[in-house]
């Protein structure tokens, strides 16, 4: 059964950083598009960050370019998103996100809807 594991949110002060993690098990993660997504109180899911199958490709939402950063450790079969600068508006709860149709290509997945599978998310709350 492929599971997607969040761990690393918490609380932090405005301008401090986290470091998300995405361990999967079930299912090798080596070669597939990954991505995170955020859904604050009130506001629909919303795209943060993606990378590609190669790891060679990444995207980000405007809000978080420059600040966040996707990578992946396939030998780990996890995925991290370093989050610097931290704002208030960035409080949320993050999930993570397999695609596991399209393997070893370039190409990053910024819809929600190209994810098959989700992990159960963690919270990130940024204090101002």
């Amino acid at each position: 059964q492929v599971q997607l594991v969040e761990s690393g949110g918490g609380l932090v002060q405005t301008g401090g950083s986290l470091r998300l993690s995405c361990a999967a098990s079930g299912h090798t993660f080596s070669g597939y598009p990954m991505g995170w997504f955020r859904q604050a109180p009130g506001k629909e899911r919303e795209f943060v960050a993606a990378i590609s199958g190669s790891g060679g490709s990444t995207g980000y939402a405007d809000s978080v370019k420059g600040r966040f950063t996707i990578s992946r450790d396939n030998a780990k079969n996890t995925v991290y998103l370093q989050m610097n600068s931290l704002k208030p508006e960035d409080t949320a709860v993050y999930y993570c996100a397999a695609k596991l149709d399209v393997r070893y290509g370039s190409v990053w997945y910024r819809r929600a809807t190209s994810y098959g599978h989700w992990g159960q998310g963690t919270q990130v709350t940024v204090s101002s």
